[in-house]
């Protein structure tokens, strides 16, 4: 059996969608269940059992022996939310006690980490080792990510094989739920269709141009595809960049959106609020060499792919992947 938590959630159920078309359908689907927002990420998809997430520690004693992978992908991803508490519950202790599990009965495990671990790019965007002690996150959430990732590496002991994955800015269907925390793509799309017009933030930095700031976008089918590639390779254990490898900007980004459905663009810029205007990126971009390293070498989705693909093959009809 596959262990996903986080398995109704966006990249969660992807994940899954992912494995039942590789024709694994021993499924273990972890979360809390309790959004109904989030119930038709599952449908369709097959699994043998859902374990709540805060049952999933004894369900493995029990059932370890049938467990082949864990794949931890569930967390609290509100960038906005400021209890440091709820981070260090969901995030960062929940994910020790996983990680002791799988020493423990010698499980595989790949975990979410984030690009929000980079801060403000200061260091870069390498995931490299050595600098995972300087990084400065800008938020609670990213210091929680960035605080799970120093204790593994300097955890005595380790799972057999572990990757922690530092996903970018990662967008695609199955996000519907997600609220304020929905990727721009989404929110974009929803002001085209009622109002005919994007708001971005404008530039409040000399060396960017309003709409000129730069995200590494990168489509969730890329990303489930890195993670059924290391459910395979199990080897070489470490953090992991996953985006594109390629920022582009959000002009780019909301261009692509208004091309899809066949009208000429139309953006408004707007003041970035004052709350997370001293925290806000302007750009961020993946090193992915270290991945191709080990031997992925499949092509990731341009912005014009994954957005077409995203915009005419699910949020035009409501779908899900």
């Amino acid at each position: 059996m596959i262990v996903v938590t986080g398995a109704a959630g966006f990249i969660g159920s992807c994940l899954v969608k992912k494995l039942n078309d590789e024709r694994f359908f021993e499924i273990v689907v972890v979360d809390d269940f309790s959004n109904a927002n989030k119930a038709p990420n599952l449908e369709g998809k097959k699994f043998v059992q859902q374990v709540h997430r805060d049952g999933l520690t004894n369900w493995l004693k029990q059932n370890h022996r049938f467990v082949q992978f864990v794949f931890h992908i569930g967390a609290r991803t509100d960038t906005t939310e400021m209890n440091k508490a709820i981070f260090d519950k969901l995030n960062l202790n929940y994910t020790k006690e996983v990680w002791q599990t799988c020493i423990e009965f010698g499980l595989p495990l790949v975990y979410a980490s984030s690009a929000a671990t980079y801060g403000a790019g200061e260091c870069g965007y390498d995931d490299d080792h050595a600098i995972v002690e300087k990084l400065k996150p800008l938020n609670p959430y990213g210091d929680s990510k960035n605080d799970f990732d120093k204790w593994a590496l300097k955890s005595k002991t380790a799972p057999y094989f572990w990757a922690g994955l530092k996903f970018f800015n990662v967008y695609g269907p199955n996000e519907y739920h997600k609220s304020r925390m929905a990727s721009v793509i989404f929110h974009a799309y929803n002001q085209i269709r009622e109002n005919g017009e994007v708001k971005l933030f404008r530039s409040h930095r000399p060396d960017y141009k309003d709409g000129e700031q730069m995200r590494d976008f990168v489509y969730v089918k890329d990303v489930v595809d890195i993670c059924y590639f290391l459910l395979h390779h199990r080897r070489n254990s470490g953090l992991y960049n996953l985006g594109s490898g390629k920022a582009r900007t959000f002009l780019d980004l909301v261009n692509n959106i208004f091309y899809a459905l066949g009208k000429e663009p139309k953006v408004k810029f707007i003041d970035t609020p004052i709350d997370i205007r001293d925290k806000y990126q302007y750009f961020t971009e993946a090193n992915m060499s270290k991945i191709r390293s080990i031997g992925y070498d499949q092509p990731f989705q341009t912005l014009e792919q994954g957005v077409h693909d995203y915009v005419k093959n699910y949020l035009v009809e409501g779908k899900y992947y």
